[in-house]
This record gives C-alpha cells, structure tokens and sequence, in this order.
C-alpha cells in the first residue's frame, strides 16, 4: 500500500488525498485540495516572496506528504469504519491545512543566510504555527479556523503537554491527534528511513550548534551511530505508547479491513526497525 503513491512528487500525493476527500464528501469541491497543496508548494520550492526553498534535508518537502498522505489515509479508514460521530468535511480540511504547514517553520526568511533551515528545529513547531496564522489570515481565514490549525499543528511537538493545548471542541483535539500520528509514522514508515537517519542527527546537530548551551542540555546524541542505536528504544519506548496512549490508537484506523486487518504503517515502520538492528549488529563496538 504505502508503494502506491510516490511521495516524491506532490501532484501524486495530491491525486490520492483528493480521491479520500471527494469519497468522504461527495458533494465537497476537489479545487479546495489542489488549493491546499498549491500553497505549500509555494513554501517549499522558494515562489513565497518571504521565504527561501526548503533546505533542510530530512524535514524535506516529501516528509511533509508522507505525512499528509498518513493523515488523510487514517482519516479515510476512520470514515469508512463509521466511527461517532462522524468527521466533518470543515475539519478534514483544517487538518489538511495544519499538516500541509506543519513544517514551515523549517523554511528561512529571504535575508537569512546562516546554516539551513535545520537550526529551528527547537522552536520549528512555534515559527509554522506562525507562518500558517499569517498567511491564512491574509487569504481571508477566520480567527477560529486559524486557532484550530495552530492547535494541531501544536500536537507535533516532541515534547508538548496536550493537556495545555486550548483546542476549541473534540473534533479539532482528534484531528491534532491523528495529525500527529500521521506524522511519526509517515516519515519511519518511509522505505529510506533508515537511510536518512544520519541526515536527521546532522539536522539535530545543527540545531544544538546554533541554540548553544540550552540545545545540547536538550540534544540526546553524540553520533550518528549513538543515533541509530537509540531509535528501536525510541520507537518502543516513546512513539507507540505516545501513539496509543496520548493519541487515542488512532493509528488503528490505518488498518485494511478496519478493525483485525494489517496495519500496512506499523509493518514498515517493524520493518525498518528490523533493518536498523541489523545495522547496529554490524557496528564497531
């Protein structure tokens, strides 16, 4: 399943979430998702006049579409398992909307010239949250919609107390939680994740380099390899219990059949994992 779509090209990314929308909302305009993914790709490829392309090699643009791919996916199976109460269509979109923009924080301003857009990674979550409010309110957004999209882009902190988030109502705290969901697993579930490990601990470094003494008290790692070989614990230890328990087992809408199916998402991300040992073992001790 998670082959079907190449990531690497929004347009095909596009196609498959506005197939998912017009299934849930059949009387819903497609133009509103070719909307949504024509604004991130101004981000992204550098045409915003504020700010640059992306630079930053792991939070790339394609990380953005795993994810958006993962979420309107898990938002779908949830649709079709007639899960209460039902999602409405104003919901899927702001949730679009915050995942499409959950990353923007990574990109630099236009006179930024200093290292990659890597060094935000601490207040990356703050700086999207920011740039979705300022561009959507000039596109006509109302300030409760806007509130809703800085909440669920919020829930992607690593560190974030949900419980301090001021969602508006439940159905925005669910669709901040499959967002985040969406969010860990898209990218570990990529096929090249492993690969693209030590790219994420050069991001990391970069970020501990430029904040000083308050990021390195912060940064987990002292290599590449010490990074390879925390991610089983961190997937075992922090991503599913946060996946299950802060976020409501969302994650298992990602089922095909929903409930007793695969979970295509959790056996790539076992998969990888399994990879990484193999890794590790060969390691120098």
């Amino acid at each position: 399943m998670l082959d079907e779509v190449n990531t690497r090209l929004p347009i095909a990314t596009e196609e498959c979430v506005a197939s998912i929308y017009l299934d849930m909302f059949p009387d819903s305009d497609r133009a509103f998702v070719r909307q949504a993914f024509e604004w991130a790709e101004l981000f992204f490829t550098g045409r915003h006049t504020d700010y640059q392309a992306v630079d930053a090699r792991y939070h790339d643009f394609e990380h953005t579409l795993q994810g958006t791919l993962c979420l309107a996916r898990l938002l779908h199976g949830r649709h079709q398992a007639q899960t209460l109460p039902r999602l409405s269509q104003k919901a899927f979109e702001l949730g679009l909307l915050a995942i499409l923009f959950h990353d923007t924080g990574y990109l630099k301003k236009r006179d930024d010239t200093e290292g990659s857009g890597a060094k935000y990674t601490r207040t990356h979550v703050m700086r999207s949250a920011g740039v979705a409010k300022e561009f959507l309110s000039a596109k006509g957004w109302g300030a409760a919609e806007i509130a809703a999209i800085r909440n669920m882009i919020q829930c992607t902190g690593v560190n974030v107390d949900l419980q301090a988030i001021p969602f508006q109502n439940d159905e925005e705290r669910l669709v901040g939680y499959a967002l985040s969901t969406a969010d860990l697993l898209g990218q570990m579930a990529a096929t090249d994740y492993v690969e693209k490990l030590p790219v994420l601990y050069g991001e990391f470094a970069e970020a501990a380099r430029f904040d000083g003494a308050k990021a390195l008290r912060a940064f987990p790692y002292t290599s590449e390899e010490d990074m390879m070989r925390q991610t089983p614990a961190f997937w075992e230890r922090y991503v599913l219990p946060k996946l299950e328990q802060d976020f409501g087992g969302l994650h298992h809408f990602l089922r095909k059949p929903y409930p007793d199916g695969p979970n295509a998402y959790l056996e790539r991300v076992q998969h990888n994992i399994a990879r990484l040992l193999e890794k590790i073992a060969a390691l120098p001790e």
